[in-house]
């Protein structure tokens, strides 16, 4: 018996020294030449931080080398390598960016900043495997495909579609189609210890009934538009062509919308299908595919669409990451209406003086809440447009303007404390905690900017404005 014993613990370190072999950190070793200096950052493509700097060397001069090592958890994945170079000592510096594969080799890269785009001038060393074997697959694929797209705009063009012609080019376009799509997969297949070789799949092109008028077709994309991708692999979320490739499936929707009202069901309805199609794959497949809709419904508020995800989330098989902000989200739906009463908080006046928000006295018609950020753009622009309406109201009486900043840290909050001066006769309120803080909270705030209008003698929702446009109609 304790032999046995033995025998599993050896085998369970012998496997777990062997997935530790296989998630080392990568180094890139970057030498630069023919510029005066330059500051290299990588950003990755997906993930946490996606597009934002992780890791910066400053002051790397030509001639030199630098090494950029990324950490295993980031790994296998597509990032950008930005060179902020200086031509000469006293320039400015110009930005560059590289795109590559990075997945469990070290690698060797020479770059000259003014030829980035150059495979002569920027290079990887000759044995690297990843970004080489995709540049090559896109190289043939771009030709196929050439051919391919020709046929296909002949039949999307053609005015006889019942002609002996047309039929003739619907059985060569759908023969050529299988052969690329055998071709693809094959392409995958020979290739598939490479990270790169699971981006292959979303270059699949999907059957199309080319009889029956256009709804039909566009019916048949949507239903075949799945067709080629194994859900049952993770690696695609490390893709940004997953995003790019998802996108184009909810533009069909998109493009069939003529209302606010149809955009809506549409978009609740792509997602629906979507998710139901990862959900019989990997649960971090299925947990990004509810993510991605997530982040769309918040984005247009489609609340048909977020009380869809309801059901999803509380699947234990769902690996999302936005499982906390759906529930707020659903919660808010809930409790934050149109005619319910506002939340309370504290507003601490310059004299040190505290009124609960409920019982300031006002002889406004309205209380606007605004939650807002000094540090984001789309909010200085928003909060911008509503000073300089305000500003010019004939009527001040209407309104009373509410403004709490969820700023965090020193540099956000000293540009808070610079911008609030130009807003003046608003209420200004900075809520410690910042998007985590008890009165974000109790208004079921995701995301700023974000405005409540509040009638003052009941304490009633009254609407939620998107706008400053939409403001001025409410009003």
């Amino acid at each position: 018996m304790r032999y046995k014993q033995y025998i599993c613990v050896l085998l369970l370190t012998i496997v777990g020294l062997q997935l530790k072999a296989q998630q080392n950190d990568v180094d890139i070793n970057i030498h630069l030449r023919g510029v005066y200096e330059s500051k290299i950052s990588l950003l990755p493509m997906v993930g946490a931080k996606a597009l934002q700097p992780i890791i910066v060397k400053k002051h790397v001069k030509a001639g030199a080398s630098c090494k950029i090592t990324i950490p295993e958890d980031r790994l296998p994945g597509q990032f950008v390598l930005r060179f902020d170079y200086t031509e000469k000592k006293d320039g400015s510096p110009y930005p560059v960016e590289k795109y590559c594969f990075v997945s469990n080799q070290n690698l060797e890269l020479w770059v000259h900043p003014l030829h980035i785009t150059k495979p002569d001038s920027t290079y990887f060393q000759m044995n690297e495997k990843e970004n080489s074997l995709f540049d090559s697959f896109m190289k043939v694929n771009s030709l196929k495909k050439k051919n391919l797209a020709l046929l296909r705009n002949f039949l999307v063009e053609y005015d006889n579609p019942k002609s002996k012609f047309y039929k003739l080019g619907i059985v060569e376009y759908e023969n050529r189609r299988k052969e690329y799509n055998k071709w693809v997969s094959r392409q995958a297949s020979i290739n598939k210890e490479a990270f790169v070789s699971h981006l292959f799949s979303f270059q699949h092109v999907s059957s199309v009934a080319w009889v029956g008028d256009q709804k039909a077709r566009i019916e048949s994309m949507t239903d075949h538009f799945f067709d080629g991708i194994d859900f049952r692999d993770p690696l695609l979320v490390k893709t940004m062509d997953m995003r790019k490739w998802i996108d184009s499936y909810v533009n069909i929707y998109g493009a069939r919308a003529t209302t606010i009202h149809l955009r809506d069901s549409l978009f609740t309805l792509a997602g629906k299908r979507a998710i139901e199609k990862a959900k019989q794959g990997h649960p971090i497949v299925y947990g990004w595919m509810v993510d991605y809709f997530y982040r769309g419904f918040e984005s247009f508020d489609i609340k048909q669409g977020m009380k869809m995800l309801e059901t999803y989330i509380a699947d234990p098989n769902c690996l999302t990451k936005k499982k906390m902000e759906i529930q707020k989200r659903l919660d808010g739906m809930k409790n934050m209406m149109i005619g319910s009463v506002a939340p309370d908080f504290k507003i601490e006046h310059e004299s040190g003086d505290i009124t609960q928000f409920l019982e300031y006295y006002t002889d406004s018609k309205y209380k606007l809440v605004l939650f807002w950020s000094a540090d984001c753009y789309h909010c200085k622009e928003e909060v911008e447009k509503l000073n300089s309406w305000y500003k010019n109201l004939k009527d001040k009486n209407i309104l009373d303007i509410f403004a709490i900043s969820l700023d965090e840290s020193e540099t956000e909050i000293a540009a808070w404390k610079k911008a609030k001066t130009k807003y003046v006769g608003w209420n200004h309120i900075r809520a410690k905690g910042g998007i985590n803080s008890p009165v974000a909270s109790s208004y079921y705030i995701l995301s700023v900017p974000v405005m409540v209008l509040v009638n003052t003698s009941t304490n009633e929702i009254v609407d939620f404005p998107k706008s400053i446009e939409d403001l001025k109609k409410i009003l």
